[in-house]
Formats: structure tokens, sequence, C-alpha cells
């Protein structure tokens, strides 16, 4: 695949270490777009880093499961997505503005250690290699399913969609902006990352989203924020 000036071909394009971003809630996935606002000065050097050499960078969210003892070094979750980062801006007061392009999942090994503030892991992307395909898997996914469900959950919190460019978007385009637009929690985020293909994503989507309607109608009411 390819993101900006770089192409990714096979995983041995990719390194073997990544510098990671822990941040809980936030979903990355192969060919999204996401925004981040950097603040804290381990994370500016990190950018700074990654500016001065391949760009790349591993979103990953502290474990939803697993409590460490130092909240500034939580325990990370086994999964992780890498994005290359393609957009960069500095505010003036000390912060950056910053969009990583998903390139592939990865699985997180040993943590490396060294000098710097932020943290470096060891990464695994064979159980990944077909995140490199575009499309990959695209005719197993139940898109009926997926819009009778977005549908429902659009009619239950009295929202409207924009239908014509849904129907016009690509399916991985279509199920993976809609995992990263969902208003779930850390939890329902991570379940979406590690689904094993496209087809096993929609199906989490929709089996989440209707649990939620179920549960919001049971209620009285939506708890959907």
């Amino acid at each position: 695949m390819q993101a900006g000036n770089a192409i990714y071909e096979t995983i041995a394009d990719l390194p073997p270490v990544l510098p990671v971003f822990p941040l809980s809630g936030a979903l990355l996935l192969p060919r999204t777009q996401l925004p981040l606002n950097i603040f804290e000065q381990r994370y500016i050097d990190m950018v700074d880093e990654a500016l001065s050499g391949n760009r790349l960078i591993g979103m990953v969210q502290p474990s939803p499961d697993r409590l460490s003892a130092d909240p500034d070094e939580p325990v990370l979750a086994s999964v992780g997505c890498v994005g290359r980062l393609t957009s960069f801006q500095e505010t003036g007061d000390g912060r950056y503005l910053i969009t990583l392009q998903g390139i592939t999942r990865f699985a997180l090994g040993e943590e490396i250690s060294s000098f710097a503030k932020y943290r470096q892991v060891e990464c695994d992307f064979a159980a990944f290699s077909h995140d490199l395909k575009c499309g990959e898997g695209e005719e197993d996914v139940d898109r009926n399913g997926l819009l009778k469900t977005l549908r429902n959950y659009l009619d239950a919190n009295n929202l409207e969609a924009d239908w014509q460019s849904v129907s016009e978007a690509e399916t991985e385009v279509l199920v993976n902006a809609l995992c990263m637009m969902c208003p779930y929690g850390p939890q329902e985020k991570q379940a979406l990352l590690e689904a094993r293909d496209l087809r096993t994503r929609a199906e989490t989507l929709i089996a989440i989203t209707e649990m939620d309607l179920a549960k919001s109608q049971n209620d009285g009411g939506s708890t959907l924020q």
C-alpha cells in the first residue's frame, strides 16, 4: 500500500521496532486517517524523531483489562496499528497537530529500553500482512446488514447521514470509517482493531451496535453519547 510518498508492499518494508503512542479510545485502521493533538514533551520528542526518520508511529491503547502501578507507563494492549505521519503543523504554543495514515496492524512484542522518554516496542506484523492489500475481503462483508444496522442506529438517535456518500463508498472505506466514528469505549474499539479481517470487523461492529441498541430500548433511552 502507499502512504504519502512511501510504499509498503510487504511486511519486510516495515521496521522491527516502533515508537508507540498509547492513547485510550483512539482507533487507527489501515488506510484511515487519525488526527492527533500532541502536547506532552515526550511525544513532541517522538514526533521530532519520526519526522527525521521513517515517519512511522505505532498507535496502541492502554490495555482495558490490566492496570499498571505507574499511570505514566500503562500496560499496553497486545495489538496496535502503525501509522505514517502524513501531516504536520506547529501551533505556536508548543503543540503539534499531526495526522497519521494507517498502514497495518501489529502485535506488540518486547518493550525496548532506551534513553528516549517515549516507549518503543518490537513489532510482529506476520499475522496482519493482508492489511497491506487495499480492499482485501470486501466481497465477504455483509454490506446490506451493516447499512441496516447503521440506519437503525441513526433512527434511534435522531441522526441523519449522507446516504449518497455512503452508497458510493468502497466497502473497506465504509467499514473502517464507521468503526473509527463509532462512539463506543476502549474495549469495543480494541475488539474492532483485533478483528482478524474486514468481514469480522463489520460483524463485530454490527454486534456491538445491536447490543447497545437493545440495551438502550430496555433502559428507555439511548446509551450512546
